[in-house]
């Protein structure tokens, strides 16, 4: 095995968006900079996660729009998407997962890249593992960002689970196939989205959710709602069920499920969408004092706490502050900064909102859940500023009473609410279910962000028709 040295100011761990965004601030501020990467340049959401899924689910919501307006109606009649088409679009929506056109926006930013397992080596160095064993050693000069993300959780209890060779995000968003018949394990975001997209591309899907609720995260009435759209699609959405064995005796036949209540279900594909945990069990970490496996604790400059000198950083899903590619890019920019900083003896504002602390992460991070119908949500739910202990109201409306929304769709149904802050006249949260809401929900994040007081906030006046109307009816109740 041979051996070569070679010396950089940065050096990034994982070329996944957040990576590529820590990389493309550094190089931005003068530092040169190597981004190491062992799978797709591009990371799990370009080519497993936010644009497959997207993809897939964006026909969707056009023929759900297109059927809930009478004219439009008619044009497509009883029509089914065409999932050969759909799938196509997918494909070029991973580039059919070639990384090509992202590696060549590495070299026309700047950026360096070295093909091959990272592992940290002690302080500011890297060894990186190529594929052919041989190994090159990199040092860093002012820092190493660990951006390596996550990957899903599989339940290690249950027999028979690995010889049912089950889906995970990567399989149920990659496909080449629409299944026949599909279990989806977990009423988290993944499970809720797939379930959307296989049904509506021709498989009978069964959604089994070991809890008692949807979306469990955010407000009990968005899980509802979006139960009661995959019900209306033909989802059979199965609540309290948990998955006790897995049976199938050939990977390319059916798997058999038994379930806690000795019940049974047969599909073609099981997808598990259980949870992640951070891809850090072998980056090294024990060569820094820190455990293998174990999520990366960070302060608001996405420092990594625990590691003398201040030069470790732990950007995205790595370091658990909030799991959303959006995030991790927001926190990207903010470590970028905060490198160049150091790097050029300035000191850091990590002051709240300031231009070196991930501030959103905790205050305003925006999320939407692409089903039928959506769910937009930013910032606390109401039981989290309470348990916060935040004097704060709620407020809601039937987004379907707003003219814009029954110009959108015929028999527009959905809810907004807002969590109102008592004492400081701000919003703190916000929540929006129904067709089309991911669009307006950049108007609440701004809203809680920027800590808008509610009386300025009245002055900021939505166009007519439009959904977003409902701001008016959301500010009266604060106001009252």
């Amino acid at each position: 095995m041979t051996s070569t040295a070679e010396e950089y100011d940065v050096i990034v761990l994982g070329a996944g968006p957040t990576g590529e965004n820590v990389a493309d601030r550094t190089v931005a501020a003068g530092l040169r900079t190597v981004i190491v990467e062992a799978e797709l340049v591009g990371g799990e959401c370009s080519y497993w996660a936010c644009m497959p899924s997207k993809a897939l689910l964006r026909p969707v919501a056009a023929l759900a729009d297109a059927r809930a307006v009478a004219g439009s109606r008619e044009a497509v009649g009883d029509g089914r998407m065409d999932p050969a088409a759909v799938l196509a679009r997918r494909d070029s929506f991973t580039s059919h997962w070639s990384d090509d056109g992202q590696v060549r926006w590495l070299r026309d930013t700047g950026i360096e890249l070295v093909r091959g397992h990272g592992r940290l080596a002690g302080e500011r160095t890297v060894t990186v593992e190529a594929e052919d064993g041989s190994e090159r050693v990199l040092t860093a000069r002012h820092a190493v960002a660990v951006c390596t993300g996550s990957r899903p959780v599989l339940p290690g209890h249950v027999p028979g689970l690995a010889d049912a060779h089950p889906w995970t995000n990567r399989e149920a968003t990659g496909s080449p196939a629409v299944p026949g018949r599909l279990a989806v394990v977990g009423g988290g975001v993944v499970g809720v989205e797939m379930a959307t997209a296989w049904r509506a591309l021709g498989a009978e899907v069964v959604l089994l959710v070991r809890g008692g609720a949807l979306l469990p995260r955010m407000e009990p009435f968005a899980g509802e709602l979006v139960a009661e759209g995959l019900r209306e699609a033909g989802v059979d959405v199965r609540f309290g069920a948990e998955v006790s064995a897995l049976e199938r005796a050939d990977r390319s036949g059916p798997v058999t499920l038994t379930l806690r209540d000795d019940s049974v279900l047969t599909v073609d594909e099981v997808l598990y969408a259980t949870g992640r945990a951070p891809r850090t069990a072998d980056i090294g970490l024990e060569q820094v004092g820190l455990k293998p496996g174990d999520w990366l604790e960070v302060d608001d400059s996405c420092t990594v706490l625990g590691v003398d000198g201040g030069w470790l950083y732990a950007a995205g899903d790595v370091n658990h502050r909030a799991l959303l590619t959006h995030q991790g890019k927001y926190q990207a920019r903010i470590t970028g900064a905060a490198i160049a900083a150091r790097a050029q003896g300035r000191p850091l504002d990590t002051a709240r909102w300031g231009a070196h602390a991930a501030s959103a992460d905790l205050a305003g991070a925006p999320q939407v859940v692409f089903t039928q119908p959506e769910v937009a949500a930013v910032g606390l739910t109401l039981a989290a500023a309470e348990e916060a202990g935040l004097r704060v109201r709620t407020v809601d409306h039937d987004l379907g009473a707003v003219a814009g929304a029954s110009l959108y769709g015929d028999d527009y149904r959905g809810r907004a609410q807002v969590v109102f802050d008592l004492d400081r006249g701000v919003l703190v949260g916000a929540c929006l279910v129904g067709p089309g809401v991911a669009e307006l929900l950049h108007s609440a994040t701004v809203a809680v962000v920027g800590e808008v007081p509610i009386d300025r906030l009245w002055h900021a006046v939505p166009a007519y028709p439009t959904i977003s109307e409902v701001w008016l009816r959301l500010l009266e109740g604060c106001r009252g």
